[in-house]
């Protein structure tokens, strides 16, 4: 990125990771205090938030009081599990690794797309790329598979689609039913380690990873919990490696959406302002098509952020 854009970028998103950790820390002890739980409970992934929500849960608590569960299954990537276990280890954390393949095997989920025909990850990785690149190329520009079915409001029809959403989704609804499993026999609190980013366009699983007790990170975007990942000396193999759900081999974070995190933040920052595409599109240096599809994909999520419609009776 050229010396300016970063000047710029850091300027309207920058924080105070000091201030902003310490407030956290100071939140999670409130909230575990208030609902009567012996410490905190999350999902350790490798990735980048949950790695900061453990550094702070660990912070404000102790060690001894925070359990992540770590929770891979046939088509997460080696490295994941890896990552959590180092991390759990230089926090000094209680972890406990709970394999999901086990489980998910009886219930036919691996059937629906049998991806482990293929046998190298690599291969796997090629297969879901080339099908999603597909119904991009369907679906054209602005109008990503993301945003037609992920979010879950526009009807789109083709073979498999049903199958991939479901595989997905069950593999992180099946995460949270273990999360408040294990925080129910410790009598724990629930951390969420969704982030402002994710929860504004739609990037998590309604009933999955954005189910908690608390959601810490949720002020904050994820240029912000980059940040604070630095002052929390998270190791570089967490921080560097692109953010993905680890869900479907070859599908990281910014290829689903379609753009990069950092471009994404400046967008959404200027939304939350009131600004217009135009306006938005010239001060980050893109087309406004391209913020017209971050507004879309604010509109089309909404549903995934409010409490079920219900009839209103006369």
């Amino acid at each position: 990125m050229p010396r300016g854009r970063t000047d710029e970028v850091m300027k309207e998103l920058s924080i105070d990771p000091a201030s902003v950790a310490s407030q956290i820390e100071d939140f999670i002890c409130r909230e575990v205090e208030r609902f009567k739980r012996d410490g905190a409970i999350l999902g350790l992934s490798g990735g980048i938030d949950s790695a900061v929500v453990a550094a702070l849960a660990a912070r404000a608590l102790g060690p001894g009081k925070v359990l992540a569960l770590i929770m891979p299954e046939l088509d997460s990537a080696p490295e994941s599990k890896r990552d959590a276990l180092n991390l759990a280890r230089k926090l000094g954390i209680k972890c406990k690794t709970v394999g999901l393949t086990k489980i998910l095997l009886p219930i036919g989920v691996y059937g629906r797309i049998p991806l482990w025909l293929l046998g190298l990850r690599h291969l796997k990785e090629r297969m879901v790329r080339r099908y999603y690149e597909g119904f991009s190329e369907e679906l054209g520009k602005y109008e990503t598979p993301f945003a037609a079915i992920m979010v879950g409001t526009r009807g789109v029809r083709g073979p498999w689609l049903n199958q991939a959403v479901a595989y997905h989704r069950v593999k992180v609804r099946l995460r949270m039913v273990l999360l408040y499993y294990y925080a129910e026999l410790e009598n724990l609190l629930v951390v969420g380690t969704c982030n402002k980013t994710e929860k504004a366009v739609g990037f998590f699983v309604k009933y999955g990873d954005a189910a908690a007790d608390v959601a810490p990170l949720e002020s904050l975007y994820k240029t912000q919990v980059r940040q604070l990942a630095a002052f929390l000396d998270i190791p570089e193999a967490i921080r560097l490696k692109p953010p993905s759900p680890d869900l479907l081999p070859g599908i990281s974070d910014e290829y689903a959406l379609g753009l990069d995190y950092t471009t994404l933040d400046r967008i959404l920052w200027r939304l939350e302002r009131g600004m217009d595409a135009e306006d938005i599109a010239a001060k980050v240096g893109v087309e406004p098509g391209l913020v017209r599809y971050v507004e879309e994909l604010r509109r089309r999520s909404e549903h995934m952020r409010v409490p079920p419609s219900t009839v209103s009776l006369r």
